[in-house]
């Protein structure tokens, strides 16, 4: 028999559409950051400027602004689901709305690359171009390889495989022990058997249907 334990509040009791709107507004400040203190400033910019192609760009710009949201929406739902799933598998009692809220704030975790990838070209690499901004990841296997020489294939994987995913999969594991009081052994079966065993999955099939 399973053995119940009592819970005390955390952070992922915060309302999951509280939750939802920091991690939007956190994530479109840090995105006007990164487009205006680095972005803006590459010759790749400077060049669409002098062109008068710039209108283009920040069209573009504002359309990934206006995408925040609802990207957040189908991966929260997508992730919350394949996690739920695997709950219900492992005979855990916690519902949609519950682990969709778990995702939600487990999602605050990957602001803190976004902030070092600031950092970095603010401090270490002030005056980077557009390629390296793209390829550039903090604490990620994509750092062990030249990007020059590094088939773009491989970008995304590598990129994904990052120290932030790995803690990622702990918190995600730790909310779904924190909602339903259960052994915290079993809350990491479920995260390592469904949303990992997919993620990787996912990553497989990218690099195989790349072109």
């Amino acid at each position: 028999m399973n053995k119940n334990y009592t819970t005390n509040s955390s952070f992922f009791d915060i309302n999951k559409w509280a939750g939802f709107a920091l991690i939007c507004a956190a994530t479109l400040v840090l995105l006007i950051a990164k487009k205006v203190l680095i972005e803006n400033n590459t010759a790749a910019f400077e060049v669409l400027e002098s062109r008068g192609q710039i209108g283009v760009f920040q069209l573009l710009n504002t359309l990934q602004y206006l995408s925040v949201p609802i990207i957040y929406l189908i991966k929260f739902t997508s992730i919350a689901f394949i996690l739920w799933v695997g709950s219900f598998m492992f005979g855990y009692k916690i519902t949609f709305g519950q682990v969709w809220q778990i995702v939600a704030i487990s999602e605050l975790i990957f602001l803190a690359p976004e902030i070092l990838k600031i950092v970095w070209f603010l401090i270490i690499n002030p005056d980077p171009n557009l390629f390296e901004i793209k390829s550039f990841y903090p604490i990620s296997l994509i750092n062990l390889f030249d990007p020059y020489n590094l088939p773009k294939r491989w970008f995304y994987p590598l990129k994904a495989l990052n120290i932030f995913e790995i803690i990622y999969w702990f918190i995600l594991a730790s909310g779904i022990h924190h909602m339903a009081g259960k052994r915290k052994k079993i809350a990491y079966s479920i995260v390592f058997s469904s949303y990992c065993l997919f993620f990787l999955l996912w990553l497989g099939f990218y690099l195989i249907v790349y072109k």
